[in-house]
């Protein structure tokens, strides 16, 4: 099973993501979708009722990918490879999602201090031949966190684009004690999984 071009597609608007493709040397296209304005988002972000972390992830990494598909062909695009992915922060089986406003990523960061909470990124990769996917997990300890910090911490844009209101890769490393799982997974794209996931797809990778 070989994809059609060697280039992918990335559906997805994070910089983290975007930089840990080219760590590995994936050449890309953005291949943005809509995440709001008149007509709405093109794939819902809401947690479903009674809707496990995992069973988030999974299904919005999915339907991203297959989103992104039918643009592909609907605007006749060349048929590359399409990578999607979704990232999730969940404690005590609570999805924690990107903080609205200061309070909330207060709250957030109140809550993870001094506790161990999961990250969770699904990947999803889907052309004419081929649909696969694949979650992974990492465990994350905070030290305890004093209001001081947290309120400097949250003063700074940080918090408020990141799933569970901090972010590995920048300041908020200060807070980690310890990790258990994948460090690219954290920030947003376990690169082993990905890898794995594009050579499946056909994807000649070392």
């Amino acid at each position: 099973m070989k994809p059609i071009d060697k280039t992918i597609y990335l559906a997805s608007k994070s910089p983290r993501r975007r930089e840990l493709l080219r760590q590995i040397g994936i050449d890309f296209e953005l291949l943005l979708l809509r995440s709001d304005g008149p007509r709405g988002a093109d794939v819902t972000e809401e947690v479903l009722a009674a809707e496990a972390p995992a069973a988030y992830v999974e299904r919005v990494a999915r339907e991203k990918a297959a989103f992104a598909w039918n643009l592909v062909q609907r605007r006749h695009l060349r048929p590359r490879t399409v990578l999607t992915a979704d990232t999730t922060v969940t404690i005590d089986g609570a999805i924690l999602g990107k903080p609205a406003d200061r309070a909330e990523a207060v709250a957030m960061l109140e809550q993870l201090s001094g506790r161990t909470h999961q990250v969770l990124t699904a990947v999803a990769v889907h052309h004419a031949e081929f649909s696969g996917q694949v979650t992974q997990v990492s465990n994350v300890r905070f030290g305890v966190l004093s209001a001081a910090a947290i309120a400097a911490y949250c003063a700074t844009l940080e918090p408020y684009d990141k799933a569970g209101g901090y972010g590995i890769q920048g300041p908020a490393a200060a807070f980690i004690e310890h990790i258990e799982g994948s460090h690219s997974g954290i920030m947003g794209l376990p690169l082993y999984e990905t890898a794995q996931l594009l050579r499946q797809a056909g994807l000649p990778l070392p």
